[in-house]
């Protein structure tokens, strides 16, 4: 099956410019045109996936277009692809980490202002914190208080 670039544009709500780039790039190399019109195959659609990915996980396009230099190389590549995708799987864990980290705070805070409303001031809030906390609120706090990990 093939897609025409405005398919694939709506697809992956990304402009059909960036598409073009994309393409100048050289992310599509074997792409086929009919009368000089892309037309996208399931490979640069996988191509298209992976960028997606590779964006997502905050890895720069130069970096992006090492990555597909680097397919055109074949299988010699394999090493520094495999470590360019536990890199960015490193960093997406971090991220995840921290992610979990201000959601424990927001639950947290979510639960303190609930508690605030009912009772009409922070009094017996402050008399809580930190011991007395109910034990899921607890967690949160503890979660979201915790230092910094390098």
């Amino acid at each position: 099956m093939y897609y025409s670039i405005g398919e694939v544009s709506e697809m992956f709500h990304i402009p059909i410019s960036t598409l073009r780039y994309y393409d100048k790039e050289g992310f599509f190399p074997d792409m086929e045109r009919v009368s000089g019109i892309r037309r996208f195959s399931e490979r640069e659609i996988e191509t298209l996936r992976v960028v997606d990915c590779l964006k997502k996980s905050k890895l720069e396009i130069k970096e992006i277009k090492q990555f597909i230099d680097w397919t055109r190389l074949g299988a010699k590549t394999y090493e520094e692809r495999r470590n360019l995708f536990e890199q960015q799987k490193k960093n997406v864990e971090k991220e995840i980490e921290e992610l979990e980290k201000t959601m424990s705070m927001l639950k947290y805070k979510c639960w303190y202002y609930e508690q605030a409303i009912k009772d009409g001031n922070e009094d017996k809030l402050h008399e809580m914190i930190p011991e007395r906390l109910p034990k899921e609120v607890k967690k949160w706090y503890d979660h979201a208080h915790e230092e910094e990990t390098k």
